[in-house]
This record gives C-alpha cells, structure tokens and sequence, in this order.
C-alpha cells in the first residue's frame, strides 16, 4: 500500500456504519472468458450461443471473477486498512450476474467492529460490500468478517 502511516485505517480509527466506497471498473467479455477457460469453464462463462439456452439467458461472468473484481476494487478503495484486507471468512451471495459491458463498484459498509480478546494488536471488522452494476443493481453481497490492526502503542501517543 502506497502513502504514508496517516492514510492507514486501525481498528481503532474503524466505526459502526462507516463506509467506503471504490472506483469504477469495465468488464468485457475477453476477461469473462479469459478467467472461465482458467477458473470456471462452463458453457455459460465462455461461450455466447451456448449460453442463450442456460439459467442466464447470455454470456454471465463467474461469480468467482465478480469476487475477484471485488477484492480488487476494496483493496483499491479508499478503505486503505493497516496490514492489507485480510480475510478471516465470508458469506458471499450473487443476485444477478455480471454481464460484459458491465462497470462494476463497491460501496462497503463496517456492521461491527471489536478487539481480540487473545491477542492485543488484532481485532475483527465485520463489513458488508455490496457490488454494483452501472445501473446500480446488486451483482454481489459479500460479508467478511476482517483481521485489522490496532495502533501500534508509539503512533497512538504521537
């Protein structure tokens, strides 16, 4: 992560309801096929005519690629947490699917935040990051639960 310690976020600095938004990201149809013959090949993911005659009715990215996307834009976000986003599980949902030509965006909001009760440094996030298409409809729902740092004791007096 680029810039100085003050961009970081500590669980400290971290508040219920706080939230965070990310940049814009296109999704073309090279890439869904790309990432389907790497990750997912299924009809549905890398084939146009094959995917008419499926539950989606055309070409749809994998969710695993949408989740990928995802990561990229909150790592991207301004949601800039100490130590990286580092997962300690999800529940992870995909309403309707991503489609090419899509343009994709995170609004994330924190639901809960508290200090590990083992370990003094640590603490958990809970954060609910809803994806977007360019008409604001949910392709995503991801809630992750996060390990964030706390202020390290000498920056916490400075």
């Amino acid at each position: 992560m680029e810039g100085n310690d003050g961009d970081l976020l500590y669980l400290d600095d971290i508040q219920v309801g706080q939230k965070f938004g990310s940049a814009n990201y296109t999704v073309d149809e090279a890439q869904i096929k790309a990432f389907a013959s790497q990750f997912d090949p299924q009809p549905f993911h890398l084939d146009d005519h094959a995917a008419r005659d499926t539950l989606f009715g055309g070409l749809a990215a994998s969710g695993w690629h949408t989740a990928a996307i995802t990561m990229r834009l909150i790592v991207t976000s301004s949601a800039r947490f100490a130590g990286g986003i580092i997962g300690a599980g999800c529940e992870i949902s995909w309403p309707i699917p991503t489609r090419p030509g899509d343009v994709l965006s995170v609004e994330s909001e924190v639901l809960s935040v508290s200090a590990s009760r083992s370990r003094s440094e640590l603490g958990i996030v809970t954060i609910r990051n809803k994806t977007h298409n360019q008409v604001g409809e949910v392709v995503q729902v991801m809630t992750a639960k996060l390990v964030v740092s706390r202020r390290p004791v000498a920056s916490a007096k400075s």
